[in-house]
């Protein structure tokens, strides 16, 4: 699948405020990841099961804001 063929996803969470996300896209397999600064960067692409456990880890709050 090329990238001008996906669907892309911003977080609910973005504010819409101009200060730039990241967009994501589901593949078979696998979840590309994008700036929306930049969407013309090819975007990184991760196994799905990546993808589940760095959302896993972002909502038992292994990631903090400092």
């Amino acid at each position: 699948m090329r990238d001008d063929e996906l669907r892309w996803f911003t977080s609910s969470f973005s504010g819409g405020n101009g200060e730039g996300c990241v967009e994501v896209a589901f593949l078979p397999g696998a979840v590309a990841v994008r700036d929306t600064k930049d969407r013309a960067l090819l975007p990184h692409r991760y196994p799905a099961t990546s993808w589940v456990e760095f959302l896993a880890a972002v909502r038992a709050g292994e990631f903090s804001a400092r």
